[in-house]
């Protein structure tokens, strides 16, 4: 009779299914596949968070530079142009801005104001969108940009925490308005190369200067989107025989060149009368020679290779010193800001500032001023061919008064008379 065969010594638990190690197997499969479930649903929650927080953000995003800022049309807006009326290669495109032609129908000069070059200077827009809804053409012609970089307008700076918005109070309600960047949009130029080579100078600039409009003048037709901006601003400055430019900005406390006019060389003379009139009458205001070596800049490349003489208004922004302390809407408009106000008083700064700030109406107000002064410094000058402006209010009423009163209420209008930016 065959001996039956023992079991190999230590395997006997194994194979019993009722056995302590087979049950503490069982177990630690059982563990591991419930850790692997678990750490599935983990994940998909954590992607279904993902995609909410993308869903917001994108919704947010595509608001933002969807958003439409109504203008209406003042008194002597006699017609407005696309900007690819001067210079095809722009057409279509993002940066295809409006053009606001103001006509007095008398014979005189033609002086053209840009807003909107940085959208992170709100002053400039705002002030270009009072001209076109206030002034008064007595003779000669004002010719008005108030995005001059549409792009830039639909772009924040979430990494410095800027709102998406800003409001401004009215008579009727407030009105709201898209901040932007001093760059355009990655979306509308990109890629940016590892150097930016200035056109025609050959300069070499910084690699994100390709997208700053006042690093591109007088543009380039087959260059970047920014490039065919200001060359077909060029373009129109030459086509309307514009006499004088002007490129409204703000800047930082910690810039050298603040709460001044600078100039072309072609264009000191009016500029100088117009800071001797400026600082007597209505504020303090400096001049700056445009610096022959430093090329891409409105104030340079304008006055160089148009006939029009070319100036550039710098207003205090302290939104935009890097000492300041929270980014957000109130500092923005009101230009309050402690951390701005201590480096005042340790002497970093270039312009003064106290309790008061530097409100949104302040710095409006002297870009309407300067504007003002500067197309009676030419009228003056040059009889012939005069541009006499009316109808819009100067420094010291905007201070009393607020930009508010000045802005006209869109339901008060036909369609035909607004146009959106």
């Amino acid at each position: 009779m065959a001996q039956r065969k023992r079991p190999a010594e230590g395997n006997s638990d194994r194979r019993d299914p009722n056995s302590l190690y087979s049950k503490g197997f069982r177990h630690q499969v059982g563990g591991v596949a419930l850790k692997k479930k678990t750490l599935i649903i983990s994940k998909f929650i954590l992607l279904g968070i993902m995609v909410l927080f993308l869903t917001i953000a994108g919704k947010d995003f595509y608001d933002h530079r969807n958003f439409q800022e109504p203008v209406v049309l003042g008194p002597s807006v006699k017609e407005v142009k696309k900007l690819s009326s001067y210079f095809q290669g722009i057409e279509g495109s993002i940066n295809d801005a409006n053009v606001y032609i103001l006509d007095s129908g008398k014979p005189g000069g033609t002086l053209m104001v840009i807003g909107g070059t940085h959208p992170e200077e709100p002053a400039a827009n705002l002030t270009a969108e009072l001209l076109v809804e206030n002034a008064v053409l007595d003779e000669g012609r004002l010719i008005v940009v108030i995005r001059a970089n549409p792009s830039a307008s639909r772009v924040t700076r979430p990494g410095e925490g800027y709102p998406m918005y800003y409001t401004i109070k009215t008579d009727w309600g407030e009105k709201k308005y898209r901040m932007g960047d001093r760059w355009t949009s990655p979306l509308d130029s990109w890629p940016d190369p590892e150097v930016y080579v200035h056109y025609p100078s050959t300069q070499m600039l910084a690699y994100m200067d390709i997208r700053n409009l006042n690093r591109t003048w007088p543009g380039k037709p087959d260059g970047s989107l920014t490039e065919r901006t200001t060359y077909a601003m060029t373009q129109l400055i030459i086509s309307e025989k514009v006499d004088v430019f002007i490129d409204l900005h703000e800047a930082e406390l910690e810039y050298p060149v603040i709460s001044t006019i600078v100039s072309n060389q072609n264009a000191v003379e009016i500029a100088a009368f117009a800071q001797m009139m400026l600082s007597s009458t209505e504020f303090k205001i400096g001049m700056e020679y445009s610096p022959l070596s430093l090329h891409g800049l409105s104030h340079r490349e304008v006055g160089d290779n148009t006939q029009a003489m070319s100036l550039l208004f710098e207003a205090p922004e302290p939104f935009l010193d890097r000492v300041r302390g929270k980014t957000d809407e109130e500092l923005l408009l009101t230009g309050k800001d402690e951390f701005v106000m201590t480096a005042g008083r340790a002497g970093l700064l270039y312009e003064k500032i106290d309790e008061n700030g530097w409100n949104i109406n302040t710095r409006v107000g002297r870009h309407l001023s300067t504007t003002l002064m500067v197309a009676d410094m030419w009228s003056e000058m040059y009889p012939e061919k005069p541009v006499w402006i009316s109808g819009v209010p100067r420094y010291d009423e905007v201070i009393q008064k607020g930009i508010g009163k000045f802005l006209s209420n869109p339901a008060d209008f036909p369609d035909s008379k607004i146009i959106y930016e």
